[in-house]
This record gives C-alpha cells, sequence and structure tokens, in this order.
C-alpha cells in the first residue's frame, strides 16, 4: 500500500532528536564501569555519586527539551493537517 503523499513521515529529524534526549540518560546510568570510581572528587564526594546526581540535572532538562519539541512537532502536525 503506498504511503499517503500528504502525509508528513512518522519518523522524522525531529522525533529521533526527541529519542536520542530521552535515551541518553539510560544509557549514562547503565553504563556503570564509566562510573565505578572515587576519583575525581568533588568537594569531598566521590565521583560516583556526583556523576549521578548531576545525570538527574541533565536529565531534567533533556526531558524538557524532548517535551518542549514533542509539543512543538504536534502543533505542526495538526496545522499541516488542516492547511
Amino acid at each position: 500500500m503506498p504511503a499517503d503523499p500528504g502525509k508528513p513521515p512518522t519518523v522524522t529529524p525531529v522525533r529521533v532528536v526527541i529519542a536520542l534526549c530521552l535515551i541518553a540518560p539510560f544509557v549514562a546510568m547503565l553504563w556503570v564501569s564509566s562510573y565505578a570510581k572515587v576519583d575525581p572528587t568533588f568537594i569531598g564526594i566521590p565521583f560516583f555519586y556526583w556523576y549521578q546526581m548531576l545525570w538527574v540535572l541533565i536529565s531534567t532538562a533533556l526531558t524538557m527539551i524532548a517535551y518542549k519539541l514533542w509539543q512543538r512537532d504536534q502543533r505542526s502536525r495538526k496545522g499541516g493537517a488542516s492547511a
């Protein structure tokens, strides 16, 4: 069955960026050997702990970016469908 020429593709560059924003924290936290060490310490806190806490902030920012991109993508799809 041929694709509808008026319908934009399901996988778009914006959706790929959204997926990368949501997957990055999982990859970073599941790759434990990359941060399972004590040095460098930050204000006396071992790397293992402050790296994970940093990812809490990074994950929040990436999730917010993904959400805003998703909203923009949905608005553009609705606007393009009615035109």
